[in-house]
Order: structure tokens, then C-alpha cells, then sequence
């Protein structure tokens, strides 16, 4: 279960981000955002009520669900569609790439837990490799003051979204389920966003383009309820180190589907670019199931988990 959930998490949000070129229009970034999260939280929060497995949340860990708001359902979006104002989109997908690293050294900085060495090295060579698969673009991006900006945008808003796993493993953690706290965290989200955009002054349209609303659509239900819900339970089974990983697939997604889509051509760096993020797919995962098998039944083979 925890491969299909893995898998299908790199299938959505690799392609969402195609979804959200379509939301940079004549709406305000702020009222997509919050379109997003309130039609995702009231959908995911109706079928647990319908359900049966909506859950209260007690009073303790509401700062906990609000800080997950803050970093996986607002800031970190915020930051993203900020940024491909003046950053191509598919540069946007590299930076965020980089959460491999931000949830490694997150997870040093504040639980003092250093990564195995084939975490370490997985990452870098799928970082190597989706720097192979985007050389033409970063090279010809010029780095004048809004792509800088753009950049530092990406990045932030990166940061947020490895500082929201690290939330969200404590909550698992303390017992509160996965999909009830995402339901939470969405509608806060989307009040966060509504709140501040409010206060502002930013209009709040709508776009009832077919193109528009069927982004909207896609980004709310199997971006947002499905990918997130997916995503933190494999953070939660495997650890946001490893969970992390999967940012370094969304690309190599995006990219096959524009081969078929928008006729992008796979050059020789670009084939070795794929060749190196699938290598390091296997160096973090393979090495751990090997070990395993040579260690059954002994008690040690749990410790790398």
C-alpha cells in the first residue's frame, strides 16, 4: 500500500503544476489559493462526516493543526504561485525539488536525526539528475532582480512545505488522523489566505473559463484531498526524509507528459537526466529492502527504518 500511495502521489502532483499555469490569470493568486483549500477542505471534511471517521481534535494540538495550515495549505502556495509570476514553472519545480534537502537538514536542526548515507546519496543524484533534465531552461533563464526574486520565492515556499511534513509526522505521531487534520487544515488555510488577501484589498473574481474551473477542480480534489492525504501517510510510514524524495519525480512526470502534450524533446542530457533520478530512486529504497531480507527475523534490521 505504501508504494501505491507513493506512485500516486508522483502522478498527481507531478502534474498539477501544469493545472496551476492555468490559475495565473485574471484572478488573484490569493482568491486560487483559497478557492483550492476551502473547496478541498469541504469536500474531504463532507465524505468524513458521511463517513463516520471526522474526529475532534483536541484542544492541545489545534496550534499544531494551524501550523500545518501555515506551511502546507497557505505560505508554501503563496510563495509558488508568487514565484512562477516571473519563474518558469518548470524552474519552479526544480527549486521545489530541493525539499530532499530542507527535510534532511530539518530533520537534523530539530530532532538532531541524521540521515542514512543512502538517503544522502539518492538525493543528490536525483538532484543531479533533474539538473541534467532542466540545463536548457536554467541556462537560458537571465537571472535580472524578478527572477531572483522568483527564485527566493521558490525556495521559501519550499521550506514551508518541509516544515509542514515535520508538523505533520508530529501529529501523526500523537495520534490525530491523517485526512481529519488535512480537512482542518485546508478550511484555516483558505480563511488564512481569504483573511490577509481581505485585508489588502484584493478582489475576489472568479474565472468561469472551462480551462480555469477544470484546474480549480483538478487541483482541489486529486491534487489537494487525494495528494495530500497520500503524501503525509507516506511521510508517516516511511519518514519525511525518504517522503521527500518523491519532489524529484514531479518533474521527471511533468516532462513526460509534455513530450506527449506540448512536443518537448528528450535530448541525450535530458535522457541521462531521467537515467540518474530513477538511480537514485533505487539507491535511497533498494539497499533497505535488501537489508531487510538478509535481516529477517533479527531485531536490528528495524533500526534503519
Amino acid at each position: 500500500m505504501t508504494a501505491f500511495l507513493y506512485a500516486l502521489t508522483v502522478l498527481i502532483w507531478g502534474t498539477t503544476w501544469i493545472a496551476i499555469k492555468h490559475q495565473l490569470g485574471p484572478v488573484a493568486f490569493e482568491a486560487s489559493i483559497a478557492y483550492r483549500f476551502a473547496l478541498a477542505g469541504t469536500v474531504l471534511a463532507g465524505a468524513l462526516i458521511l463517513s463516520g471517521r471526522l474526529a475532534p481534535i483536541p484542544r492541545r494540538h489545534l496550534p499544531f493543526v494551524a501550523l500545518q495550515a501555515v506551511c502546507l495549505f497557505s505560505c508554501n502556495f503563496a510563495c509558488f504561485y508568487l514565484a512562477a509570476r516571473s519563474v518558469p514553472s518548470g524552474i519552479v519545480s526544480v527549486v521545489f525539488s530541493a525539499a530532499t534537502i530542507f527535510n534532511v537538514a530539518n530533520a537534523y536542526l530539530f530532532h538532531r536525526r541524521r540521515p542514512a548515507p543512502r538517503i544522502l546519496a539518492g538525493a543528490s543524484i536525483g538532484l543531479l539528475g533533474i539538473a541534467c533534465l532542466f540545463r536548457d531552461t536554467l541556462a537560458g533563464t537571465a537571472l535580472d532582480r524578478d527572477t531572483a526574486i522568483g527564485l527566493a520565492l521558490a525556495l521559501l515556499g519550499t521550506w514551508f512545505f518541509s516544515a509542514g511534513n515535520l508538523v505533520s509526522a508530529r501529529n501523526q505521531r500523537h495520534g490525530l488522523p491523517v485526512a481529519t487534520v488535512n480537512a482542518y487544515g485546508m478550511l484555516i488555510g483558505a480563511a488564512l489566505v481569504a483573511g490577509v488577501a481581505a485585508s489588502r484589498g484584493v478582489p475576489f473574481g472568479f474565472d468561469p473559463s472551462p480551462a480555469y474551473v477544470g484546474a480549480l477542480l483538478y487541483l482541489a480534489i486529486p491534487g489537494s484531498v487525494i495528494g495530500f492525504t497520500a503524501y503525509l501517510t507516506v511521510v508517516h510510514r516511511i519518514g519525511p526524509e525518504k517522503a521527500a524524495y518523491m519532489t524529484v519525480l514531479f518533474p521527471v512526470v511533468a516532462l513526460t507528459i509534455s513530450v506527449f502534450a506540448e512536443g518537448y524533446r528528450v535530448t541525450p542530457l535530458a535522457g541521462l537526466g531521467f537515467a540518474l533520478v530513477l538511480a537514485g530512486n533505487v539507491a535511497v529504497f533498494a539497499p533497505l529492502r535488501r537489508w531487510r531480507g538478509q535481516q529477517k527475523g533479527r531485531p536490528e534490521a528495524a533500526c534503519d527504518a
